[in-house]
């Protein structure tokens, strides 16, 4: 080992500097999450205020709001994962069977552009594009005698979350895929040519088998964070009248911790919230390897 490290110190140093970065902004301020555990005073500090034990965790789960946060929060995540996982995939196998340089790069950079907008950007866009007085779509949605305000209603909070947000990653979240297929051996294609297979057969028995080690991998760690679904624009497409369907864990911590100064109990749902999809991981980690053959590890 001391001679492996001489030999390539090079290698270890560049190491150090990542390894530093998450031992001290990732795994050091675990030992906070002692917080959840007691009953936290700014002026004792965390290790000073008195013991709780379980008690947070029991005023929580004792709210009735807590199950409709939890309800809200999977119904919301696993739509997010329902409906924009396969999105990536066709567009990156579609885009592989372009052979237009010009229109491939044109609808790359189309698809691409929307990651690099600000998620506030894009919920000011949502409410301009939805709103009641200025929006197009109020008239396009009044004309069909639908309700135009769509971001008042409570069951049309998820669908605009999830579309607007596969619109946003989806071109992004395809180069990874793009990079999975471009490793793909070329003989393959030769003898499926060969063997006069269409362009659908081809997708199917090479493209897909292909890039099925990736697949698993992005889908492990898609649902290992079900429950970690974004804050930033939940809260911002937050209103009274959509409130119902809305509010998640991470929204209802950021209020209850940093609004209401509860900071044992905010410490306490996201542990849970933190515990679950841990758990979650783990599940989806091992049946994935038992079935496919492929994990993270």
């Amino acid at each position: 080992m001391k001679d492996r490290v001489k030999r390539h110190w090079q290698l270890y140093l560049l190491l150090v500097l990542p390894v530093a970065y998450f031992v001290i902004f990732q795994y050091i301020p675990m030992a906070n999450n002692v917080i959840a555990f007691k009953d936290y005073n700014v002026v004792q500090g965390i290790w000073g205020s008195p013991w709780a034990g379980l008690d947070h965790f029991e005023r929580f789960f004792a709210n009735p709001v807590a199950w409709d946060l939890i309800r809200n929060t999977l119904m919301l995540s696993l739509y997010g994962f329902l409906a924009g996982f396969p999105v990536p995939i066709i567009l990156a196998l579609a885009l592989n069977e372009v052979r237009a340089r010009f229109f491939k790069r044109t609808v790359q950079m189309v698809t691409y552009a929307p990651h690099f907008i600000s998620t506030v950007i894009v919920v000011s866009m949502l409410i301009l594009i939805f709103s009641p007085r200025i929006g197009f779509m109020a008239d396009f949605l009044g004309f069909f005698g639908m309700d135009s305000n769509l971001l008042a209603q409570p069951d049309a909070f998820r669908s605009v979350y999830v579309w607007s947000d596969i619109w946003q990653t989806a071109g992004y979240s395809a180069i990874i895929y793009m990079a999975a297929l471009a490793g793909i051996d070329p003989s393959l294609y030769e003898a499926a040519r060969l063997d006069g297979a269409s362009r659908l057969r081809k997708i199917w028995h090479v493209d897909l088998p292909g890039i099925a080690p990736t697949v698993v991998v992005v889908m492990v760690l898609s649902v290992g964070s079900v429950m970690a679904i974004g804050f930033e624009k939940a809260f911002l497409l937050q209103n009274p009248l959509n409130l119902s369907t809305a509010e998640i864990i991470a929204t209802y911590t950021y209020k209850i911790g940093l609004l209401n100064a509860d900071f044992s109990l905010a410490t306490a749902v996201g542990l849970f919230n933190s515990v679950i999809n841990l758990i979650l991981l783990l599940v989806v980690n091992t049946v994935s390897k038992r079935v496919t053959g492929n994990g993270l590890w």
